[in-house]
């Protein structure tokens, strides 16, 4: 997508039509034109778009509510990574001495890998209790899991829903080193959306729930985003969210000092829950939600204003 104003085809120009003896071609429909569609002058088709396709399908699937998983796309599974390590183990048994370096740093970097893999299995679990449980609910099409659609700790969330036989829900991204969609997304719920704040829009449009996991820019942009609706109260509606992995979250974002500092109150720290297994996490977001979400969300409410 170029994002530039849609180029025009002079080649016949005035050349073509009864004079010159030969039948003129049909002209594109503007929504059948793909050069003006990817253009900056149809910005604001393509925006609509991006809104209203995911709502037909999202109301077609018979979805409302949303739990959302943010987290590392660097996650990697348990089985992946002991392949790693099993590789790594052969190749130190090369050297007698002292290890060259790129192999010691690829030792640390292992351990720390193996610390975030943990968290890939706890999501995969909290997906599928969660997706077993929901599932009970209104012909199981409450409370859907939803993910980035991408690698790491997002095909954990998709890939325990699929494990415990429910859909969810994956909102991936364009991006020019992007990778494919993981395969535990449901397909009617695969989106791909060109504009990130689209994506962001409908993170939480129908976000019963968010449980954040360890990750890094795109997870902390997408949180904070959350947060700061939910403190500000543009969202008009309760919006549990679970911290996960108190060692990470404790390790690098001081809370303390921001109340210190005078830059949060005492009271915003109680918007967020911290939670270091998946049974603490699920017995937190069953009671929250079933407390503020009786009844399914309707369509036309519970949206950021």
């Amino acid at each position: 997508m170029t994002d530039q104003p849609a180029p025009l085809d002079r080649s016949d120009a005035g050349l073509t039509g009864p004079a010159h003896g030969r039948r003129q071609k049909r002209a594109l429909k503007g929504y059948a034109n793909p050069a003006f569609l990817g253009s900056r002058d149809a910005r604001a088709v393509r925006l609509l778009c991006e809104y209203l396709e995911p709502l037909q399908r999202f109301q077609r699937m018979g979805v409302r509510e949303t739990i959302v998983m943010f987290g590392s796309a660097r996650a990697r599974p348990e089985e992946v990574l002991k392949a790693e390590q099993t590789r790594l183990a052969e190749e130190k048994k090369k050297y007698k001495g002292a290890l060259p370096r790129e192999v010691s740093e690829r030792l640390e970097r292992l351990h720390w890998d193996a610390e975030l893999s943990k968290y890939y299995e706890q999501a995969r679990q909290l997906s599928t209790m969660l997706t077993t449980w929901a599932k009970t609910l209104d012909k199981g099409r409450r409370f859907v899991i939803c993910s980035g659609g991408g690698p790491g700790i997002m095909e954990a969330a998709n890939r325990g829903a699929h494990e415990a036989g429910g859909v969810s829900v994956g909102l991936a991204i364009s991006l020019p080193a992007e990778e494919a969609p993981n395969s535990f997304v449901t397909p009617e719920l695969l989106f791909e959306f060109h504009y990130f704040f689209m994506r962001k829009l409908w993170f939480m449009y129908m976000a019963a729930a968010l449980v954040v996991f360890p990750g890094g820019f795109g997870t902390m942009d997408e949180f904070f985003e959350i947060l700061t609706l939910v403190q500000t109260r543009k969202v008009d509606r309760p919006v549990p969210i679970v911290l996960y992995g108190k060692k990470f979250w404790q390790d690098w974002l001081k809370f303390d000092a921001l109340i210190r500092w005078g830059t949060i109150s005492p009271n915003d720290t109680r918007l967020f829950k911290l939670c270091d297994s998946p049974k603490e996490a699920f017995d937190y977001l069953k009671r929250e939600m079933l407390r503020a979400y009786p009844k399914p969300l309707r369509w036309d409410g519970g949206a950021p204003q």
